[in-house]
C-alpha cells in the first residue's frame, strides 16, 4: 500500500508512545480529600466509600504520613462536629474540627498544602449550605458567615480556601475579609460550577450533610445547562477567584473543556464520591478492572483541560505515575 501517512508509526512502542503523548500529568496536581471527625483515635472506614475513613485529629497524621510517601503533596479537609446548630458555628470556631486540623496538619507536617472546604452543610442542623430564612437559603445573609469560615481556615493556617457552597457572591466576600484582614496572597480555588448531582451521595453518608429536608438545587446547578457555568465561572473570576473548578468530574467533561477554553485561569475538577463508589463496587464484582479504570476517568479529566484534580484515588494515580501506566 502506498500510504505516506500512517499514524500507526507513533504507536509502534512503548517508550515512543510515552514521547508523543498529548496529556502529560504530574503529582503536584493531586488533591486528596480527607474527612475529619471530632474524638480521638478514631480511623473508621466509609460504608459507602471502601478504602476511605473518618479521622480524629490524633489519627490523622499517620494518613498524612503515608500520603506524603506516595507523593501526594496538597490535601482538602472537610468536618465533621460532634454538634451543629441552625447558623453552623462549628465551621468558623476558633476550636473547630478543621481549624484543629490544620494547626496539627501544619505542625507535623509543614511543607504539607492545605485547602480549607468553606462550606455550612457538615455544621448546620439542617444540613443546608447557608443561613435560612424559612426553608429557603437567605443568600446574602449567608455571605457574612462563609467569609468567616475561611477567615477562620486561613488564621488556623489553611493555605488555600475552596468555597462550595453556590451562593451568589461568596467568593467577592470571602476575597475582601481576608484582604482586610492582612492575608491578600491567600488564594481562593471557587467551586464556581457545582452541579445538583446524584454522585454527592456517599459524601453526604461520610460527612453526616444530607439536607434534613427539600433539596439544594435551588442554589446548586441544573445538569442540563452549560452556558449557565460559563456565567458562574466568570463571575468568579471577576470577584477574585484564582483558580475555577468543576464538580463533578466524570460527567461534565465538556464543562471542564469549556471552562478551560474561556477563561484564563488554572482548573480544577472534584472526581467526587459518587464516582469513586462505582468503580470501587464495580471492581469488588470483577466486572471491571481497577486500576484500568481509575488510569482512565484520570486522563480523561487532565485531557479536557484539568490543571488540578481532586480525587479519592490520589494515592494510587501518584502510585500508577511512578508505574508508568499514566503520566
Amino acid at each position: 500500500m502506498d500510504m505516506k501517512i500512517r499514524p500507526r508509526r507513533l504507536r509502534t512502542g512503548a517508550h515512543l508512545r510515552k514521547m508523543v503523548r498529548e496529556t502529560r500529568m504530574d503529582k503536584s496536581s493531586l488533591i486528596y480529600p480527607m474527612f475529619i471527625k471530632e474524638g480521638t483515635g478514631i480511623e473508621e472506614e466509609i460504608p459507602t466509600m471502601p478504602g476511605q475513613y473518618r479521622y480524629s485529629v490524633d489519627r490523622m497524621p499517620f494518613a498524612l504520613e503515608k500520603l506524603m510517601n506516595a507523593g501526594v503533596g496538597s490535601v482538602m479537609f472537610f468536618g465533621i462536629p460532634e454538634h451543629k446548630d441552625t447558623c453552623g458555628s462549628g465551621a468558623y470556631a476558633e476550636d473547630g474540627i478543621v481549624q484543629k486540623a490544620f494547626r496539627e496538619a501544619k505542625q507535623q507536617f509543614p511543607e504539607l498544602y492545605c485547602i480549607g472546604d468553606v462550606c455550612m452543610c457538615e455544621y448546620t442542623s439542617h444540613g443546608h449550605c447557608g443561613i435560612l430564612k424559612g426553608e429557603y437559603v437567605n443568600n446574602d445573609k449567608t455571605l457574612d458567615y462563609l467569609a468567616r469560615i475561611a477567615l477562620s481556615q486561613v488564621q488556623a493556617g489553611a493555605d488555600m480556601v475552596a468555597p462550595s457552597d453556590m451562593m451568589d457572591g461568596r467568593v467577592g466576600a470571602i476575597r475582601n475579609l481576608l484582604d482586610v484582614n492582612g492575608y491578600q496572597e491567600t488564594p481562593i480555588m471557587s467551586y464556581a460550577v457545582k452541579y445538583a448531582s446524584a454522585f454527592y451521595g456517599p459524601f453526604r453518608d461520610a460527612a453526616g450533610s444530607a439536607p434534613a429536608f427539600g433539596d439544594r438545587k435551588s442554589y446548586q446547578m441544573d445538569y442540563h445547562n452549560s452556558r449557565e457555568a460559563m456565567k458562574e465561572a466568570l463571575l468568579d473570576v471577576e470577584e477574585g477567584a484564582d483558580i475555577i473548578m468543576v464538580k463533578p468530574a466524570m460527567t461534565y467533561l465538556d464543562i471542564i473543556a469549556g471552562v478551560k477554553e474561556r477563561i484564563q485561569l488554572p482548573t480544577a475538577a472534584y472526581s467526587v464520591s459518587g464516582e469513586y463508589a462505582m468503580i470501587k463496587a464495580a471492581a469488588s464484582l470483577g466486572y471491571v478492572d481497577e486500576a484500568a479504570i481509575i488510569c482512565e476517568t484520570a486522563v480523561s479529566a487532565y485531557r479536557a483541560g484539568v490543571d488540578l484534580y481532586l480525587t479519592y484515588f490520589a494515592p494510587e494515580i501518584a502510585g500508577f505515575m511512578d508505574e508508568g501506566r499514566i503520566g
